[in-house]
């Protein structure tokens, strides 16, 4: 019988395809970190490799300081895969993708009580969308300005404290005044009594926010309109309202209908809101609609054809995925109003929960109440033997991610624990969630006692407290 005699070079190519993923080279050598290696490395070790590296990263399901959206039925994740290598820019090219994103625009224009006019655009996220609608009202006062021959050198913008830092961002970036109305002790959103000492004619727009991220809270959004509405009447100042609905955009039409956060407003020009939170869709989109197409200035729409046909455009980022798209159609598709409102309702029901049992431990007071938004945010009521910095660090050995932070100022003394309920945030996440603050409270009390404290005597030797 004859054997082929198989050289080095054989043996080699053949144990790329047959050695197991924990015997290759990078099992006992650095990886790179700053350059691209030389040679090329098998796929399910490279795979491997970054899986395990990402291990080390927190848990989506414990995180609770994050209101972005971490799971999705199984018929959405198939869907995304299916769409990944679409570019949604591509609008020639894939024409029904362009289509889908028409119908989800719509559906949230008049989730948002919108007219026919009413037009938008999905964005990356409610940062450019934010950015794009506050351009679009710079635009517009600007040329505004132009036509009265009066200075358009100096735009202002009014807003709260309680605003997500990419409003500072566009007032940084595009050369506009913020002015902003501070926090204080039991008052952490926008009034109309704000705003009155804060606008002027040179007043491109006011922010309002629906569901801060600090409190959970929602600004006096009805107020400031009727306010907006007399300055109008009586000085002539032409001040439109964006609605930062980024957190709460999803949460009020389902939940509180009746609640006038949107285009039942005169003032209300335009409104974004983030689809990857309780739009219930992965990172990263969000929506900017707009009352009507002339609240946008002809000068900031694109018009181009190198993709092939004739396409508008209105956008910072030119490329972006399509599948975060195809999901909010899925979604809307697949629960309706029906199935949101459900969804919607248990998360606040599960809020209040975790709020009154919290509450009853007898360490915690709320700073104000999940009225409006799923976040429950405390603070605590003596401090002396711990913080809620530490209560947040000690959760982290139990796996849950619960951030603590100070409010803006001037109400910078507080400092608070957040924690956001998601959809995938059950009832028995709540209980497992509550033990472990209990037992949280426990260690950090027990921590404290055992403090090193000079000795009785008054000698410079220390002793532990026995109980440690």
């Amino acid at each position: 019988m004859l054997t082929k005699k198989i050289n080095k070079s054989e043996l080699d190519e053949k144990s790329r395809y047959t050695t197991f993923t924990y015997a290759k080279r990078w099992e006992t050598k650095p990886i790179p970190k700053f350059e691209i290696p030389e040679s090329s490395s098998d796929s399910r070790v490279v795979y491997q490799i970054i899986k395990d590296e990402l291990n080390l990263d927190g848990n989506p399901s414990l995180n609770l300081a994050s209101f972005v959206t971490t799971w999705m039925e199984p018929e959405a994740d198939m869907l995304m895969k299916e769409v990944a290598n679409k570019n949604y820019v591509d609008q020639d090219e894939y024409p029904q993708t362009k289509i889908i994103h028409d119908r989800v625009v719509n559906m949230i224009a008049n989730m948002f009580n919108a007219q026919e006019e009413a037009v938008g655009t999905a964005t990356v996220g409610s940062s450019e969308a934010i950015m794009l609608g506050l351009l679009a009202h710079k635009w517009s006062w600007r040329k505004r300005r132009k036509a009265l021959g009066k200075d358009y050198s100096n735009p202002n913008i009014v807003f709260g404290a309680d605003v997500h830092s990419c409003w500072e961002k566009f007032a940084l970036y595009f050369d506009v005044e913020m002015r902003v109305s501070p926090m204080r002790e039991g008052h952490y959103t926008l009034t109309k009594e704000d705003v009155k000492g804060l606008i002027d004619e040179n007043t491109i727009a006011v922010g309002a926010v629906v569901g801060t991220t600090f409190t959970g809270q929602i600004d006096d959004i009805e107020g400031i309109n009727d306010y907006l509405i007399e300055v109008k009447e009586k000085k002539g100042w032409d001040i439109p309202i964006h609605v930062d609905a980024a957190s709460g955009g999803f949460i009020a039409p389902f939940v509180y209908p009746d609640l006038k956060i949107d285009f039942r407003l005169e003032r209300v020009k335009s409104i974004n809101t983030s689809n990857h939170k309780f739009g219930l869709v992965y990172p990263g989109m969000g929506t900017l609609i707009f009352r009507s197409r002339d609240v946008i200035p002809e000068e900031l729409i694109f018009n181009i054809n190198y993709l092939g046909g004739t396409m508008a455009n209105y956008s910072l980022n030119f490329s972006k995925p399509s599948s975060q798209v195809i999901l909010q159609y899925y979604n809307f598709l697949r629960l309706g109003k029906e199935g949101y409102k459900k969804i919607m309702n248990n998360i606040m029901q599960n809020a209040h929960y975790l709020e009154d049992e919290l509450l009853q431990l007898g360490v915690f007071e709320i700073l104000t109440d999940t009225k409006y938004l799923p976040v429950v945010v405390l603070r605590l009521k003596d401090t002396s033997e711990y913080t809620v910095f530490d209560i947040s660090e000690h959760l982290r050995k139990y796996g849950w991610i619960v951030p603590a932070y100070t409010l803006p100022p001037d109400a910078q003394h507080i400092a608070v624990l957040r924690i956001v309920v998601r959809e995938n945030f059950s009832r028995d996440m709540a209980e497992m969630l509550i033990k472990d603050i209990k037992n949280t409270l426990k260690e950090l009390k027990a921590t404290a006692k055992c403090r090193i404290k000079k000795h009785p005597q008054g000698d410079k030797k220390q002793k532990h407290n026995p109980i440690c």
